[in-house]
């Protein structure tokens, strides 16, 4: 865990990011619902769509903009594996996550 702290014994075997790129332009992601980061999953919970942008303020700018009226989860922020990342769920329930690949702008 990036944090130091140790995965809870019910998350060992779970999945955390998986990429299928089915395309140029297209992936089908996943994980498994992770209860000890608050992510019970509820029909209706078990997917996200994600956006990768092409610039930070382009992450920003659509963060802001898509999660207008709805629940932010966590902001947008540099994340642990390089990236700058944010997720919410949207005034309609749906869940977003916004990516920005930091090594794509250099």
């Amino acid at each position: 865990m990036p944090d130091g702290k140790s995965r809870p014994p019910a998350d060992v075997e779970k999945i955390m990011h998986v990429s299928l790129p089915i395309s140029n332009e297209t992936a089908l992601m996943g994980s498994d619902s992770f209860e000890s980061f608050g992510a019970k999953t509820i029909y209706g919970n078990n997917f996200s769509l994600s956006i990768n942008a092409e610039s930070r303020a382009e992450a920003d700018a659509i963060y802001l903009a898509l999660s207008a009226g709805g629940k932010v989860i966590m902001p947008m922020e540099d994340a642990f594996w390089g990236g700058y990342f944010g997720t919410f769920i949207d005034k309609f329930g749906i869940n977003w996550m916004v990516n920005f690949e930091k090594n794509e702008e250099e």
